[in-house]
Parts: structure tokens; sequence; C-alpha cells
């Protein structure tokens, strides 16, 4: 189907404000275009879902994702939402982001990646994570195709569909409709003790998700391919060494009998039997031209057991990402996220299509006040200045370039010291063909 057929697909109403300039990525659940806005001139991705509300399960997790990127609004390194439209069948359902070129999951296929830009991203997702995590908000999704990227190699975490308040749950006392899920995240990514039925985890599982995208990005290729959940741990029992009976408790007490098929004489011994330099060696095989600083970076964060995984915040003082730590602009959020509609309460369809319009509508309409109040602020100095002789704005625009020389050792990135930048080629990487597409594609 051409770009133009797929066209035909916008409501009159949102062309009237957005004007696209073609299809970055489709698939079951939708469309992505690149697109204008009439009014600002702003490029954007303009994101249709098909039947957002079509079952209760659908409508939860578009909810839920409207909410959490909303409460996340503003940090460089999650996906900025800009507006939210409704269709005029009242089932499907407009997102407006911030446009990014490609995603990480397109970049490490293409093999654009120098050893400075997996450190960058890697450092970048790092930060993200702890501003999530700060707010008790467990991302539960982290994988390649939901890391979008620009032409300086800037990172933002799209898609939280899947997210979770810790704080929720922890107000839901034990009751049994109050457990997490363990089917969350791509299973290539997903914690061992998500695959071994652990009715609870914590942040660890995010720090898991991040050690695999970035082992994947030093070799490639996903590092543990497995094609069910036994043979997922078989994958990653082969590289960590399977543990002890009493770490396997640790890490859910349904491990021992999920386990029990499991083929023993393929396992290498772990890290509790090793010595930490026959543990690095193994690695070293695995990860060939890896350096050490890498290869321990990946060994702490993927620990089975996730009491002994690295915390975001010590993986921000490691050695593989000191080119770019900066305590300065590696902030807490200084809120914890909520949403209206818990999680375990599940709602009509149509509750949550309602709530989700009227938080929309309010969230607006305080956004609308800001502005105003901002441009009110704004007049007021302009008046002061202008009766004081003019003498204010520099100090302003002083600021502002303060801000942007925090990111100092970021300039070892061979984008920014004006030599060929590798992101430059990522129209000649492969297609957007709706595989596995930013934005959407794996919703």
């Amino acid at each position: 189907m051409s770009d133009e057929d797929l066209d035909r697909h916008v409501d009159r109403h949102v062309l009237k404000r957005y004007d696209t300039k073609g299809v970055l990525g489709k698939g079951a659940y939708g469309i992505v275009w690149r697109a204008v806005d009439r009014r600002s001139g702003e490029t954007v991705a303009l994101k249709k879902i098909f039947d957002a509300f079509q079952n209760s399960t659908d409508a939860q997790r578009t909810f839920r994702e409207v909410m959490f990127l909303q409460e996340m609004k503003g940090h460089e390194n999650i996906v900025s939402l800009l507006s939210v439209l409704k269709s005029d069948n009242d089932r499907d359902f407009y997102l407006v982001f911030e446009c990014m070129e490609t995603d990480l999951h397109t970049a490490i296929r293409g093999n654009v990646l120098q050893d400075i830009h997996k450190q960058y991203v890697t450092w970048q997702m790092l930060k993200a994570l702890k501003y999530m995590h700060s707010a008790e908000l467990l991302h539960r999704d982290m994988k390649p195709s939901n890391l979008l990227l620009n032409s300086d190699c800037v990172v933002k975490v799209a898609d939280f569909g899947l997210a979770r308040s810790l704080r929720e749950c922890a107000s839901e006392t034990k009751a049994d409709d109050a457990k997490l899920t363990d089917y969350v995240a791509t299973r290539w990514y997903r914690a061992p003790e998500i695959l071994l039925g652990s009715p609870s985890y914590s942040f660890g599982v995010d720090v898991w998700a991040v050690g695999c995208i970035v082992g994947e990005m030093l070799v490639g290729k996903p590092i543990f391919p497995g094609a069910t959940v036994l043979s997922q741990c078989e994958t990653i029992f082969e590289l960590l060494g399977k543990p002890d009976e009493e770490r396997l408790r640790a890490i859910s007490c349904y491990s021992k009998e999920m386990l029990a098929v499991l083929d023993d004489t393929r396992m290498p011994q772990g890290p509790e039997v090793l010595n930490a330099g026959q543990y690095l060696e193994r690695w070293r095989r695995r990860f060939p031209g890896v350096g050490d600083d890498g290869l321990r970076l990946l060994i702490e964060m993927l620990r089975l057991d996730p009491h002994d995984r690295v915390k975001v915040i010590d993986a921000l003082n490691h050695p593989y990402v000191a080119p770019f730590h900066n305590a300065a602009l590696e902030g807490d959020a200084g809120f914890t996220a909520l949403i209206s509609i818990g999680d375990n309460e599940k709602k009509t369809t149509q509750v949550y299509r309602d709530k989700l319009y009227s938080e929309v509508k309010r969230i607006r309409a305080a956004e609308r006040a800001q502005r105003n109040e901002e441009r009110k602020e704004r007049s007021e100095r302009a008046a002061i200045a202008k009766r004081d002789g003019g003498g204010g704005g520099l100090a302003a625009h002083r600021g502002v370039r303060a801000d942007t020389e925090h990111f100092g050792d970021a300039s070892a990135i061979p984008a920014h010291r004006g030599e060929r930048n590798p992101f430059d080629a990522t129209s000649a990487m492969p297609a957007h063909r709706g595989d596995r597409r930013s934005y959407f594609m794996d919703r």
C-alpha cells in the first residue's frame, strides 16, 4: 500500500492541523506518519492506533501509556507526548510525539554504532532509568525498538504501555490481584525472576533488560535469543552458570519445579564457584574484542539474583560510562508517578476512554494556564528592562548558554567533533518495514 493510500486513514480534522510527509512505520496496531504541525512548523510523529479501546486490556494499556508519558514529560531521555487527538469513529486514537529519526534496533542492525556511541547510549538509558525509578515507576518493556534515536545519538525511551507504579503495588497489600504479572517485556529482555514466575519483582527487571541491550550493542545481535521460556532460561544459564538451590529460591519460589527438566550437563559453573578471573574469562570468550570495563558492567547488570544486580545509581558511576557521567545531569524525578485508575481496578472500555479524554483535557488546560502565566511574566520583565534601559536581557542568554555546556566530555562523540556522523546514514539503514518499528510496532 502506497503512502498516499495510507494517508486516507488520517481523519480530516487531524489533516487540518498536521501535514503528513510520509509513513515512518505500519503494523497490525496502526500507522505512524512523519508530519508537520501547520501552526508551529514543527516536525512530529503522528501515531494512529486502531481500535485502541476494543477491549479492557487494550484500553487499559492505552490509558497507562498516555498517563505515564504525561507523568514523565520533560526528561531529555524520555519521548515527549505533544498531543492526544480523538478520531471521528471514537474507536481509533491519535498520539503526537516529537519526531526521532530511528530506533536502537535499526541502528544495531545497520551496524552504525561506534564504541563511543555505545557508551553514550548506555549512559542515557541509565539516566532515564534513574529518573523513572526515583518516581517509583517500572518501565517493564525496555528493548532496542523502544529506544528512539536522532542523528546526534540522543536516546528517548518510548512505549510506557506496560509501565507500572511500584507505589501503587505497595499500597495494595497482599490481595491476589495485586501481584505483578509475569508476562511483561519481550522474552529476550525478560529478567530471570519474571521468567521463573516470581509474583513480585522490582527495579532489577529494568536493569536486566538494559544489560541485555548493552550486550546486544556490543556484539550486534541479541545475547539471549530463547524460543520459549525454558530455552530462554537455558540460554541464560549457559553464560551465567546455573545457580545453586538457595539462589534459585531467592530468585523465585517456583524456580526448582520449572527448571527440573533442564539438562544440567550443558550449564557451566556460576560465579559462586568460579573466581572472578575465571568468570571474566568466560565473558571475554563470549564477547570477543569488548573491553573489560564494558564486560564488568554487563556482569553487574546481568546477575541472576536481582538482589545482587547493580543499582542504577551505581551503574552511572561505572568506568564504562565515565566519559559522560555528570551527577548534575542525572537527577531524580522528585515525585511519585501515579495515575488516576489503578492497574488492579479493571474498568470497562468506556470508563478508560472517558477518563483518558477528561485527564488530557485537564492537563492541556493547566499547560495553557502555565504558558499564559509565563507570557505575562516575560512581558513584565520586558517592560521593566525597557524602563531601565534594556539592560536585563544579556544575563538570560548567558543562562541558556550555561545549560548547553553541561555535556562536557560528550564532545568526544565523533558527531560532536565535527567529524562524519555515522547517523547521517540512517536513511540507508534497513527500511521502516513495520516489523519492529518505533513508537508502536511492538505495542
